[in-house]
């Protein structure tokens, strides 16, 4: 099969022919359709988060059942399904609460290497997907099946960028109609946040970006107000005012990025907090006083791929964007032949999209 290859951080990824293994009990193949571009990719390949080369990156994607194991209960060759990093037991004290993306079992899919290149040698399958690549070797949890009437492109926002900011803003917390909402970052997670704070109710809902572009595409997507923080003479002052100088009940910081997080903390209310949705890289810090996160009841939480439990969650969402109450079209920015992927990757860097997408 054709993928893209990352063999030095910060290079251009190269297209090479790799072999994937046979599924195995509880596995299956599925021919990639479309697989959009996320920033988490990006930071692994920029060597943020370390790892081993050479890699296969990729997660957010969507395609067709074309091999199955034993053993993969509730999918079959042909069905079309979104794919997901979340790879769950089912059955361990984490997944038995609910907390599928906590899972702390090892799956026998996550101690080999299913992919090799050419002359034989291993290629690291990351973030428990690789679908850079015509094809993906993934366990039965990872997978939701879905309408055959929604395109793949669409589709494939839902494994990744979708259940994280709307499970953010729906999973992770609780908001109420009428709860004041910043969400700093307006990409691709940071309008889905944008999107389950409005489903929630949110009032006033607040998007913060430096880019004036994304924050206008913000208001599509259910941002009441917006705030550019390159421009603004005091965003904080700003914030209060329009929430009649409580602050935020709700802060949902969308980029990985410290002073982000320190920003979004500045802007809690009393009784408030703030979700760190986007991952930094690793030893990013950030600093804050405790004594008024303690004094004013003050709560800092982390949302790792919006607390979903995506065989419930994606349904859902799918429902959602065929009933017109999830904008997911208006994500894509734009699509890639496989060949042009540094292109896609590129564009995503210089802040030009929101969700390039690959297609096969």
């Amino acid at each position: 099969m054709k993928a893209a290859v990352c063999r030095a951080f910060n290079e251009p990824l190269v297209i090479e022919e790799l072999t994937l293994e046979a599924p195995q009990a509880g596995e299956l193949v599925v021919d990639v359709k479309a697989c959009a571009i996320c920033h988490s990719d990006i930071t692994y390949m920029d060597g943020g988060w370390g790892g081993d080369l050479p890699a296969l990156y990729g997660h957010e994607a969507a395609g067709i059942v074309s091999a199955v194991g034993p053993e993969t209960p509730g999918v079959q060759v042909g069905d079309h399904v979104v794919v997901t990093l979340i790879r769950a037991c089912g059955q361990c004290f984490y997944c038995s609460r609910g907390d599928r993306v906590m899972c702390e079992a090892t799956l026998p899919l996550s101690t080999r290497q299913p992919l090799k290149d050419a002359a034989g040698a291993p290629v690291a399958q990351m973030m428990n997907v690789g679908s850079f690549a015509e094809q993906v070797l993934v366990h039965y949890s990872q997978i939701a099946v879905m309408p055959k009437d929604v395109g793949f492109a669409v589709a494939s926002l839902l494994g990744c960028g979708v259940i994280t900011g709307v499970g953010a803003a729906i999973n992770t917390t609780t908001i109420k109609p009428g709860a004041s909402v910043v969400v700093i970052g307006t990409g691709g997670v940071g309008l889905n946040c944008i999107q389950g704070a409005a489903l929630s109710g949110a009032n006033p809902l607040i998007a913060i970006d430096v880019n004036d572009l994304k924050l206008e595409a913000s208001r599509a997507f259910g941002a009441t107000h917006v705030i550019n923080s390159k421009t603004s003479a005091d965003v904080a002052a700003e914030v209060r005012e329009l929430t009649n100088g409580r602050m935020a009940d709700h802060v949902l910081v969308s980029v990985g990025v410290g002073p982000a997080i320190e920003q979004g903390i500045g802007l809690m209310g009393k009784g408030a907090e703030t979700i760190i949705v986007g991952m930094p890289p690793s030893g990013v810090t950030t600093t804050f006083d405790p004594s008024w996160i303690a004094a004013d009841s003050q709560r800092i939480i982390g949302s790792k791929m919006g607390s979903a439990q995506t065989p419930a969650d994606i349904p859902q969402l799918v429902g959602l964007y065929r009933g017109g109450r999830l904008k997911l079209d208006e994500l894509v920015t734009k699509e890639y032949p496989l060949e042009e992927i540094n292109e896609a990757i590129a564009a995503v860097k210089r802040g030009e999209a929101l969700r390039n997408v690959v297609v096969f």
